[in-house]
């Protein structure tokens, strides 16, 4: 139960995303808000005054407010959806991220919405029914009132309320008396808005103090990777953070997996930030010994949850990842290294597609020291690495003597996922294996939809998505 209800919370941005756009289609009601505007105005009724928005026939004024806030809302709404698009979010981010942010306008005008008294209720209704004829009127001569015989009801039916009956041949004994709606959008909006309020607080406090960076190294295909170490910093495998650069954007954070966890390095942390700080709470950055330089200040926010954490809690998991998808998985194999017979994991399939060839340098030492440490515990079968190559001129390896073990599991093409959903099948009967996807959406569609098909084997598949990704 536990880990469904976590597999459903992953599923949280489709939520947001769901929801969203239903409030888009249903602002459509905007229409009719503008005709009842003009109908307030044009069907001004001279017996009720009280009940009238406009002071006077063909006004329009007095619902220029809830109607200018409602425009804007709306504008808001459109602004934040169009933004949204995949397209956009791909070639300007920044566009998508401050039009996000016009929420906090969206609930500002959504207060001030209300506040124009527009809709109205009567407060004395069994004085003045429905249909009853003033005091004032003159009954004989300007509005003769019918009298109707008694009704006979049929058995079955109720007689209507006493004073309903008779409306048209009574008086009514006062004027009646309207009141504006009491004002209850904050009873539905203020709950949750504190809640957001309370936890963007909490991030605040907690990343208010920047990281200190250890060493910055570059990787092929333009991929970098920073050493950092935080004060009381916990985080498990799988896990990723919110990274904050001022120096790139005063407001923009971007979400980063953490390939290697480390839960005991408080203690020499707090050694190394002596040796080498000269004051115990000056404000710098611990930098490489062989190359010393100023980095920009960065700002962590988290550790996150994420799908990637269950892989240990199955008994067998498949990761398939799609080029820099492999991040998330990478913390999990450098666990694996540190002490892999801890926990319920006891096959992993490790599966990972890219472009070039230099791209599996990124993590080529990791999997090959973990494929020999296995090797040596007897336990070949507890890794299977496959690594593939989807654009390629010719027959390449990767270059090194070490990377043999990793060549001969090197294959060109792409993965035929079918049949590798049938092998584990096979070879793993009746049993639940974890399926965990980080790469592109038609990779992650096609894995969800053979991870739904029915196994020959009685093998389920659990499909699992980085969110994120």
């Amino acid at each position: 139960m536990c880990r469904k209800a976590r597999r459903l919370l992953d599923k949280s941005k489709t939520f947001h995303v769901t929801c969203g756009f239903a409030i888009c289609v249903f602002s459509v009601h905007v229409a009719a808000h503008m005709v009842n505007a003009f109908n307030f105005s044009l069907h001004y009724s001279e017996d009720f005054p009280a009940l009238n928005v406009a002071h006077y026939r063909d006004e329009v004024s007095r619902l220029l407010f809830p109607g200018v806030t409602g425009f804007f809302m709306v504008l808001v709404l459109f602004l934040m959806c169009t933004s949204s698009s995949y397209s956009l979010r791909f070639s300007n981010y920044d566009i998508f991220w401050y039009t996000h942010n016009l929420f906090i306008i969206f609930y500002i005008l959504l207060f001030l919405h209300v506040t124009g008294g527009v809709l109205k209720y009567q407060v004395n209704i069994n004085d003045h029914p429905p249909g009853c004829i003033g005091a004032n009127k003159t009954l004989v001569d300007d509005f003769p009132v019918p009298v109707y015989p008694p009704k006979q009801f049929a058995e079955g039916y109720t007689k209507p309320e006493h004073g309903i009956e008779n409306n048209l041949e009574r008086v009514c004994s006062e004027a009646p008396r309207f009141r504006s709606n009491v004002q209850e959008t904050w009873l539905w909006v203020s709950g949750p808005l504190c809640l957001y309020c309370v936890e963007k607080l909490y991030r605040i406090i907690w990343s208010n103090k920047p990281a200190t960076i250890i060493s910055v190294n570059s990787h092929p295909s333009d991929v970098i990777e920073i050493r950092m170490v935080k004060d009381n910093f916990r985080a498990r495998p799988g896990q990723y953070i919110v990274l904050h650069c001022p120096s790139v954007s005063t407001f923009e954070s971007h979400p980063f997996t953490l390939t290697t966890v480390s839960s005991n390095h408080s203690s020499r942390y707090k050694r190394f930030r002596e040796l080498l700080l000269s004051e115990p709470h000056q404000n710098a950055e611990i930098l490489p010994i062989l190359q010393q330089r100023k980095y920009p200040k960065l700002y962590i926010d988290g550790p996150f949850g994420s799908p990637s954490e269950e892989i240990f809690n199955y008994e067998v998991s498949l990761c398939v990842a799609g080029g820099i998808g492999v991040t998330p998985f990478a913390s999990v194999l450098n666990t694996l290294l540190y002490d892999w017979k801890q926990y319920k994991l006891r096959r992993l399939y490790f599966i990972w597609v890219c472009r070039e060839i230099q791209s599996f340098h990124w993590f080529a030492d990791l999997l090959c020291t973990l494929h020999n440490k296995l090797w040596q515990e007897n336990r070949p079968d507890y890794l299977n690495i496959q690594l593939y190559l989807s654009r390629t001129d010719g027959i390449q390896n990767l270059l090194g003597e070490k990377y043999q073990a990793l060549n001969s599991r090197l294959i060109i093409g792409k993965p035929r996922l079918k049949l590798l959903f049938e092998e584990i099948a096979k070879c793993n009967k009746k049993k639940c294996v974890g399926v965990f996807c980080c790469g592109p959406s038609e990779l992650s569609k096609e894995l969800h939809k053979l991870s739904n098909q029915n196994s020959s084997h009685g093998t389920k598949f659990e499909y699992n998505k980085e969110s994120f990704c």
